[in-house]
């Protein structure tokens, strides 16, 4: 029987995750470039910012995805986290105030729990290649978001899976993990990322503008005013201004 890992469509297929956010977007324009045809997967898990589920659809669009799916999976059911239970985001006056414990809004196991779904649908397809927006620089302590859960869990991936066992690995790219915010916003400039598609607050206004407060936020706009980028964020009106 002809080896599956010399098949050139599952070479150069792949599963995106896709938040809505500035990173994942990115990621997609990336693995676009390099010439894979994209699968586009989205998590809903109950998160409070649903917003972003819209983002993610309509960023899979405008960087032609092959397709875009959404999977719910209800984290909320977990708690413990203000992403997904009735506690408080954290705001903050700059970056500055952001701390190095890992944070309220740290979601348990959340990628890990997205990557066993990307994995899932990347074997249902016959793709051998998952991509994740992760980040360990401009980031705000995720333990989820290091190298070396990303190695382990690529391990795991080649002895859990029937693709893995029977010769058809799978490699999980992470091509923005070491860069900074400012760094991730120029490439996607250069690959044409619409940014005002995006949308990062962990804490947006009914109508959808962003804090500019919490964590995610203020990540974000360092990252415009670093690449030296104009933010195309609509932020709500009694958001402060930058570095106040």
């Amino acid at each position: 029987m002809p080896n599956a890992g010399n098949n050139d469509e599952s070479d150069r297929s792949a599963v995106i995750l896709l938040s809505g956010g500035l990173d994942s977007a990115t990621v997609l324009a990336m693995a676009r470039r390099e010439g894979y045809a994209c699968h586009a997967l989205s998590i809903d898990y109950g998160q409070r910012h649903r917003g972003e589920l819209s983002c993610a659809a309509d960023v899979a669009r405008a960087l032609g995805a092959v397709d875009h799916r959404i999977i719910g999976v209800d984290l909320r059911a977990i708690g413990g986290s203000a992403l997904t239970a009735d506690i408080d985001v954290p705001h903050h006056g700059s970056v500055a105030e952001i701390g190095s414990a890992i944070p309220i809004t740290y979601v348990p196991a959340r990628n890990l729990v997205f990557l066993s779904l990307a994995l899932a649908r990347a074997e249902s397809l016959g793709a051998r290649h998952l991509f994740m927006g992760v980040n360990a620089v401009d980031y705000s302590g995720y333990p989820d978001c290091r190298p070396e859960f990303i190695r382990a869990f690529e391990a795991t991936a080649n002895l859990a899976t029937r693709a893995g066992v029977e010769g058809r690995p799978f490699t999980i790219h992470t091509p923005i993990i070491a860069m900074t915010k400012a760094e991730i916003i120029r490439a996607g400039v250069s690959l044409g990322v619409d940014y005002g598609l995006t949308t990062s607050c962990y804490d947006p206004a009914a109508d959808g503008a962003a804090c500019s407060a919490c964590d995610a936020c203020l990540l974000r706009r360092q990252g415009f005013v670093e690449a030296g980028v104009k933010d195309p964020t609509r932020y709500g009106t009694t958001s402060r201004e930058f570095g106040r």
